[in-house]
């Protein structure tokens, strides 16, 4: 079975939706088709409520036979329909459930092998992002968004079948609405997609802000600096309100448009506006408009489901390509099984070492020196002058660009980390203490 740490070393001509859903793909597609063919099943019964009425008010005389036959295809349909309706949601949740537990396994695996200095460059917040917010908003796209568009798409293919074989003609005006519809539902939606980006960043620094905060209680209250703390969560606050309001400003006159064009009032009214008419130039019988007054109406819920469950793929779809960018952070090379090497003694040396900050585009250059065994060294200069980076180049929190780095006469490439670190111990800067017992720590 492929899991999703598999599914992000596929092509990258593959969208992150498709490759974060990859592994329940299938299982989300028969969820969408039994949805589709309940929400079918569930509209059979208005049909039967057109052909009862048309029987009991026809010419024709009719028996007690005929009526419950068509009353029992009915209730046996909405029973089967609803029942399809809620193994496809109960499959889809499943699927979500599976596709959460690998994702969140899958992305502490894949940090853990990480070089420590990828998570010197970005904040809490943005690894906490990816991790819970952004697995938990894909939620909606896993659980939600296949079994609603089956639901939709079953209704819609129903209803115009049936439609268009009662009467083409009134089939046709009665559908007139829905194409303004997804005019405005069109439009809506690419300003919306527009903003989406300035939206997310928004909460990303809300994050980051909150997390250095709290990080920062003691400091603050230490330096009385109380009243100064607060300004970057609360920059941070007021640049997420406008990005707020410029990503929902956009949606509100298209889709107040949209909605009310497939308000069900208004299309029954079109409906009948129309019956009446026809029935005026003698196209269609009277009671030949009751189907299309019936079943054209159910078409609304569908279409509005569709609206509410695109705005929350928006989200889901930001959400899965920043998931999947963390699963294909680049991992610290470490040496092939049989080929690792260990150190024969414990001199240190750095042979022409460089390294250059992907951001800052500066760091060291040709370094070379040698760390005996029994001595001490003392790395002394200026701030910015990299005697932090030569720290965690011997740390291996990342790899030179340049040179190499070598314990006992190996390249530090080829030891194991486990190894590197019986050998080379180190007391950071910012103390980080897990909730723990003191041993543990």
């Amino acid at each position: 079975m492929e899991t999703p740490h598999t599914a992000a070393a596929t092509p990258k001509m593959r969208g992150p939706v498709s490759q974060v859903l990859h592994p329940i793909r299938g299982r989300l597609l028969i969820a969408a088709l039994l949805a589709g063919v309940g929400a079918m099943l569930t509209l059979v019964p208005l049909a039967g409520i057109a052909h009862v009425a048309g029987l009991v008010l026809g010419d024709n005389a009719i028996t007690a036979h005929e009526v419950w036959r068509a009353v029992g295809i009915g209730v046996a349909s909405l029973c089967a329909g609803m029942l399809l309706i809620s193994t496809g949601e109960l499959l889809a949740h499943l699927a979500d459930n599976r596709i959460t537990h690998h994702l969140r396994l899958a992305i502490v695996q894949r940090l853990s092998r990480v070089p420590l200095g990828w998570f010197t460059s970005r904040g809490s917040g943005e690894v906490k992002q990816a991790m819970q917010d952004d697995i938990n908003t894909l939620h909606s796209l896993t659980a939600h968004f296949y079994t609603t568009v089956g639901r939709a798409v079953g209704a819609i293919v129903f209803s115009l079948v049936y439609l268009f074989v009662m009467d083409w003609r009134m089939a046709i005006v009665s559908i007139l609405p829905f194409p303004g519809f997804f005019l405005f539902f069109t439009r809506a939606m690419k300003a919306s997609e527009s903003n989406m980006q300035a939206f997310v960043e928004g909460m990303g620094r809300i994050d980051n802000a909150v997390v250095e905060f709290v990080n920062g209680i003691p400091v603050v209250k230490s330096f009385g600096a109380v009243g100064k703390a607060h300004g970057s969560y609360r920059e941070a606050v007021d640049a997420f309100a406008r990005a707020f309001v410029g990503f929902t400003r956009p949606l509100v006159g298209s889709m107040a448009n949209a909605n009310a064009m497939i308000a069900p009032v208004a299309v029954l009214g079109g409906v009948l506006a129309f019956g009446t008419l026809f029935v005026a130039l003698g196209w269609i019988a009277a009671l030949d408009v009751l189907p299309f007054a019936l079943v054209t109406p159910g078409l609304c819920g569908p279409l509005l489901l569709l609206h509410y469950i695109t705005h929350d793929l928006n989200n889901a779809v930001g959400a899965a390509r920043r998931v999947q960018a963390l699963l294909d952070t680049p991992v610290l090379e470490q040496p092939a099984p049989g080929m690792q090497e260990m150190p024969r003694g414990s001199e240190i040396g750095f042979e022409h070492v460089g390294y250059c900050y992907e951001s800052a585009g500066r760091g060291l250059a040709d370094i070379n020196l040698v760390l005996k065994p029994g001595t001490t060294t003392a790395v002394v200069g200026c701030s910015g002058a990299g005697k932090s980076t030569l720290a965690r180049l011997l740390l291996r929190f990342f790899d030179p660009t340049q040179g190499r780095i070598t314990l006992g006469g190996v390249d530090l490439r080829q030891i194991e980390t486990a190894t590197l670190y019986r050998h080379i111990g180190f007391v950071l800067q910012e103390v980080r203490l897990i909730h723990a017992s003191v041993h543990d720590n």
